[in-house]
């Protein structure tokens, strides 16, 4: 039987796997605002230049800017809420690690214990059991 001490850790590991996967999840919607927002520069600077790249027009790159700002604004709004998550699982870490700490610290007091007990040679349920010895200091 495993100790409850090795599932936390099994656990805060997989926690930990998880924070990572949300970490490049939110990297890698940062990395879509970038580059949406490099593409809406670039059809600003084609419409304000005055005349629109070869096979272009004006309306077509006012209609591709528009589709480029809504799919900006949906991309932050889904890196914020990725973002509120990584934090929240970045404190279930936190907490998970400190669980497992005291458990493995518990764990440990109960094999010193355990080891002290066995250099004694006596075991509380043994001491539970055995009579006291009588007080020699009575009169």
């Amino acid at each position: 039987m495993t100790s409850r001490s090795d599932k936390l850790g099994r656990m805060v590991s997989l926690v930990k796997l998880q924070l990572r996967l949300s970490e490049w999840q939110l990297a890698h919607l940062r990395q879509q605002e970038r580059s949406l927002q490099d593409e809406q520069e670039w059809l600003v600077g084609a419409l304000n230049g005055g005349r629109p790249p070869a096979g272009s027009s004006s309306e077509s790159i006012a209609r591709r800017l528009n589709r480029t700002s809504v799919g900006a604004r949906t991309v932050q709004v889904q890196a914020a809420q990725q973002l509120d998550q990584v934090r929240a699982e970045s404190r279930r870490v936190k907490q998970l690690q400190e669980v497992a700490k005291a458990a493995l610290a518990d764990k440990l007091r109960d094999a010193e214990k355990r080891a002290l007990e066995e250099m004694t040679g006596i075991s509380p349920a043994v001491r539970a059991w055995m009579p006291r010895p009588a007080n020699r200091d009575k009169i």
